[in-house]
């Protein structure tokens, strides 16, 4: 097997607050290989960006990585000077946020903005900064791109501002790029335009991505890999065939249930009860116990490992013990 180009192993991140320490990831392992789109799906709150922003080395304070392991190009980053992470953040891994407007610059051109980013990776100089820009903005889908290049961003709709942020997080031609929830802030046509965008650059570029939603509906769309996300922690991971359709924990199953279908039309859409834990106080056993409706007496006491199901799909439930255990998801 070829080696993965990304590696998460036992991830850790902790939010230290007056209240106490809020335990955002509580140990995630996954891998994921040159080419994939590879989905990050849960609730809100259940770490899915956090996870993101700690590959980028941008968890914002007063969060701490405290344990495990990130290996990209056979190094592990969390152990990078600051110097060699800049080498790679943002040239060789992109990051594509969730807002747009926020994430541009309001006081400088969306040209001043991309050719920035290219001069400070070394990408072009001189003309060929202004050239890149326009082939940039041409090949996100944007209309009539040298004007654009004088524009603010405040002169452009969200849908716009999206396709500018694709085309910065293009610009270094990275080898993985982690977009966050990017689809949130547009409306269901121009989420619909974006992710059609994305599948198309990252089939014709080769690129990687590391997809992070909370729509169901978008990771059968888009992703080959998706880990179901809990509380800081992996429920289930596999292919999106094998989740979609055989989900095994009972929170994947819930959040397929609640998806709205044309045979449930005039029907109360079903929910899970309870809300996600704040991670403020430790959790024993499996975080998603007080919801579920199969819950033990030892889902309290001690949280499950991680049971093979088949070679790629993997499930952290007490249900499944009499299968082969094969700990963390890597």
């Amino acid at each position: 097997m070829s080696q993965p180009l990304l590696t998460v192993e036992d991830l850790q991140v902790v939010f230290h607050t007056p209240l106490g320490d809020v335990q955002a990831l509580r140990g995630i392992s996954f891998q994921i290989e040159q080419g994939q789109i590879f989905g990050l799906v849960g609730e809100t709150g259940c770490g899915k960006s956090v996870t993101g922003r700690a590959i980028m080395g941008l968890v914002p304070n007063p969060g701490e990585v405290v344990g495990g392991r990130i290996i990209y190009d056979e190094q592990n980053m969390l152990t990078l000077t600051p110097r060699d992470t800049q080498r790679i953040r943002g040239k060789r891994i992109s990051m594509i946020f969730q807002d747009p407007s926020a994430a541009l610059n309001p006081v400088f051109t969306i040209g001043q903005q991309l050719t920035m980013v290219m001069r400070h990776h070394g990408v072009a100089s001189g003309a060929e900064l202004w050239r890149r820009a326009i082939e940039l903005l041409t090949d996100v889908g944007l209309p009539a791109p040298e004007g654009l290049l004088n524009t603010y961003p405040h002169e452009l709709s969200g849908g716009m501002q999206q396709r500018v942020m694709i085309a910065i997080a293009l610009s270094p031609d990275p080898d993985l790029i982690i977009a966050d929830e990017p689809t949130t802030a547009l409306d269901v046509t121009i989420q619909s335009q974006i992710l059609a965008l994305l599948l198309e650059l990252q089939q014709s570029r080769g690129i990687t991505v590391i997809l992070i939603t909370h729509n169901m509906g978008i990771v059968a769309e888009t992703c080959q890999q998706v880990a179901v996300l809990y509380a800081g922690r992996i429920a289930e991971q596999g292919a999106v065939h094998d989740i979609f359709h055989a989900p095994k924990h009972p929170y994947t199953q819930g959040l397929l249930a609640a998806l709205p279908n044309p045979g449930s039309r005039g029907q109360t859409l079903r929910v899970i009860p309870g809300s996600v834990p704040s991670g403020l106080n430790p959790l024993p056993g499996c975080a998603f116990a007080s919801r579920c409706e199969h819950v033990m007496d030892r889902c309290h006491t001690q949280h499950p490992a991680f049971y093979r199901l088949s070679d790629e799909h993997h499930v952290a439930c007490y249900l499944y013990e009499q299968t082969e255990e094969v700990g963390p998801a890597v």
